[in-house]
């Protein structure tokens, strides 16, 4: 639910409005039951919590429907495209949603592309440059080692919010700047 309340919002937002739910419905079934109105003000310090709200309470229900309770453990064991196409079909979920949770959650190895990841990796040419962040995410998972997604993943979004940021870059102290294409080009600007 975490990423569901990640949409649109700063972390710092997340974080309170998932406290807020969990310190007022102490299970995933007694959100999944909560009245949405009361599960909307639970959300409101996060934002966007009328959307929220319902979205979150059919995911429950949909994930209660085969097994009682709300699990997404059994994802685990699915082929990751399958694992991902499931998810994909609750509503508010869409690929970087899913990815979030495959490899946060449930450690599928699998790229999550917000837009630091899709940026970075544009840059260094790993993508091409208008690719957006849905197509970018088979191409970077499957460039990506299994066993390194998750660190591959942190990375490039620490450098895209630190270093190989949106506007003026700090290529002159990159530590990628021998391996950047965008980096040595007269668009980075003096290094």
């Amino acid at each position: 639910m975490l990423t569901i309340l990640s949409q649109n919002t700063s972390d710092t937002n997340r974080d309170r409005a998932y406290a807020a739910m969990r310190a007022r419905f102490a299970t995933w079934s007694a959100v999944r039951d909560a009245d949405v109105r009361e599960l909307a003000d639970a959300l409101r310090p996060g934002g966007l919590a009328e959307q929220k709200a319902p979205r979150i309470s059919e995911v429950l229900r949909r994930l209660s429907a085969d097994r009682g309770e709300p699990d997404l453990g059994w994802l685990a064991g699915l082929p990751p495209a399958e694992a991902m196409a499931r998810l994909i079909e609750l509503p508010g979920v869409g690929v970087k949603t899913a990815s979030c949770v495959l490899l946060f959650s449930l450690r599928v190895p699998v790229m999550p592309v917000d837009t630091h990841v899709r940026r970075v990796a544009a840059r260094l040419g790993l993508i091409p440059s208008g690719m957006g962040a849905v197509a970018a995410h088979p191409v970077l998972t499957a460039a990506t080692p299994p066993g390194r997604m998750l660190e591959a993943h942190l990375l490039l979004i620490r450098h895209g919010r630190t270093t190989c940021v949106a506007r003026r870059p700090r290529c002159g102290t990159c530590v990628l700047l021998d391996l950047c294409p965008y980096g040595r080009s007269p668009a980075a600007g003096p290094a």
